[in-house]
Order: structure tokens, then sequence, then C-alpha cells
């Protein structure tokens, strides 16, 4: 399954947590779906005044780290409110392929960057379940940031008994290039595969 990770407003350019060249996922990833049979697509879903939202803790400002009851959270600039613009996939990204869209980070007391396990690191979203009914055994991720919703996806899935590739060109990075560098190698030492969009059409992953 091609597993596209929260490609939406806010996290483009212009958006509330823009990451950098964020839109230029969008066309890799668009071209990706032809050469996958199913498609889910993840969505930051919070709610106003959500527990990781620099607002929501006086004295503390966006990208703070403040330690919460699950450990410690980067505290964000308000992002992906439920019903707003700024939490829709973003209008130029393909839903014809898609088949399940999974809302993540709707819990107001627990943050979730990962498409399978909520940041307590026990709340399951139920995707690994959803993938399991379905017989699927390769998870290809794609999206917004690799570091960060990209990644705990990624390495969620190799724990939890998938086959996982990431396929880098297709995402894109909030942190410098060293930390996406610790990233990428954190990933590959966890027996993720770090591909190009190229070796889709080769037809190495799908």
């Amino acid at each position: 399954m091609l597993l596209v990770v929260d490609v939406q407003r806010d996290f483009c350019e212009g958006g509330a947590l823009a990451v950098p060249e964020g839109k230029a996922v969008v066309a890799p990833i668009n071209a990706l779906m032809h050469h996958f049979d199913h498609v889910a697509i993840t969505q930051d879903w919070h709610p106003a005044g959500h527990i990781s939202f620099a607002s929501s803790h006086t004295s503390h400002n966006p990208f703070d780290m403040i330690e919460l009851g699950y450990g410690l959270q980067t505290l964000w600039p308000d992002h992906c409110v439920r019903g707003t613009s700024g939490a829709e996939i973003h209008p130029e990204l393909r839903l014809d392929p898609v088949e399940l869209v999974l809302r993540k980070g709707f819990r107001h007391e627990i943050d979730s960057y990962s498409a399978f396990i909520e940041n307590d690191r026990q709340t399951p979203t139920g995707l690994a379940g959803y993938l399991r009914e379905r017989g699927i055994e390769r998870v290809v991720c794609a999206g917004l940031a690799l570091d960060y919703c990209v990644r705990w996806s990624a390495e969620d899935a190799v724990r939890l008994g998938f086959e996982v590739v990431v396929m880098v060109d297709a995402c894109r990075a909030i942190g410098t290039q060293p930390q996406v560098d610790k990233a990428i190698e954190a990933m590959r030492a966890d027996g993720i595969d770090m591909l190009a969009t190229g070796d889709v059409v080769r037809g190495q992953p799908g």
C-alpha cells in the first residue's frame, strides 16, 4: 500500500506549519499512485486548543520541548485544526485512488505523529489491523514531514511486522540537513529501504 502522510494545506507553503518545499511532494506522489493498487492517506485532525499547540501552554513558544504525561512533546504553532482550510488535503493531491483516509491527532490530550501508534506509544490508530485484514504486507511511505510523521509511521510499521519503503524524493523534511541525515540513517538501521520514485517505475516496491 502507498501510505501518503499529511499532505495538507497547513504543511505546505503559506500554511501555519509549512514544511520547506512541502508542495513539491504532490507531483511525485500523484505519479506514484499509478503504480499501486492500494492507497491510503493520513490527515492531522486536531481539536482547537490541542495539547501539542504552544498556544495551549502559558510561557511557552512554538518549538519548545515540554514534558507531558506520555513523555517529551514538541510544541507547535496551531495547525490542522479540524474543520479549517488548513486541515484540508492539498487540493492538487489526487484523491480518486484513495481507499482510506486516516485521521490522527484528534484526541485532545495526545499528539499523533505516526499513522500506527499515537505519541503515548500505547494507543493504536487501527491502521495495522486494517492492513492485516486486507492482506497487505508492504507499506510504501511518502509525504510530510520526512523527519517526523513519515519517520514515525515507517518505524512503527517495521516494528509491527510490515516491510517498509520510504520514497525519499516524495518527502520533504522540517529539520536541518544534519537532522534529516540522522533520521534517514536511523530508518535504514531499522531495515527501512530508502528509494526514489524512479525505482517504482522500474517495478521495485509496488
